[in-house]
């Protein structure tokens, strides 16, 4: 227990200065340094396109919308306070924008919800999850694990979307609880029942298929 200790304090430290760091590259957009919008954008980049990414499942759209996150992130520097972490305060922008967009697709009730035959589908699914190393498989696992990833993409992405920003921002970004309710806009209570919720959706939605899988792959020896 005790050699825990110190990685936990270095790994709240080291969260601590990544912080203050930001802060710190805001104040200098506010005075118009190009060079520390490119830091802050080069930092956070990965993280805003794979949240989008894996909450629209469209790496185009994801690409545009996460552009506009750091557009939005340079015209509010000059307003911008310090009174919280500064990765959860852009994360509420990455929230807006994201459910601005599921609102206005539910309203585009013209535009097919399947891609047509003549477009170009990505064989992997949605882009954004974490996909395991393929290299040491054989080609019949390689095959069923590329099955699965598919599935974990389209169960995620057929969750409610306050279910699917808390978890992929628990999951994949490692928000705590508290973040994710400031982003959120709810309490931490109400943030860990979305998280059950979401989890007990998953578990029900990816089970059938497990074992489906796990059928062929027995059948297949």
């Amino acid at each position: 227990m005790k050699d825990e200790i110190p990685d936990e304090d270095s790994t709240r430290a080291s969260a601590v200065d990544s912080d203050a760091h930001d802060k710190h590259l805001m104040v200098r957009i506010a005075g118009g340094d190009e060079e520390a919008l490119r830091e802050l954008i080069e930092k956070h980049q990965g993280a805003v396109y794979g949240t989008i990414a894996k909450m629209l499942g469209d790496p185009v759209e994801a690409q545009d919308l996460a552009q506009l996150v750091f557009v939005r992130v340079y015209r509010a520097a000059g307003a911008y306070r310090a009174t919280a972490q500064f990765k959860t305060w852009m994360f509420t922008i990455v929230r807006n924008l994201v459910f601005n967009e599921h609102r206005r697709r539910s309203r585009a009730t013209l535009v097919p919800l399947h891609p047509q035959e003549n477009e170009s589908a990505n064989p992997g699914g949605p882009v954004g999850l974490d996909l395991p190393d393929l290299a040491t498989k054989t080609p019949g696992e390689t095959v069923l694990q590329r099955e699965m990833m598919q599935k974990v993409d389209e169960a995620i992405l057929a969750l409610p979307e306050q279910q699917r920003l808390a978890i992929v921002l628990r999951r994949y970004d490692e928000f705590s609880y508290e973040q994710i309710a400031v982003i959120l806009k709810t309490s931490v209570p109400a943030t860990k029942s979305l998280l059950f919720r979401a989890r007990e959706t998953l578990r029900v939605a990816l089970q059938d298929y497990l074992e489906i899988n796990k059928k062929e792959g027995s059948d297949g020896k």
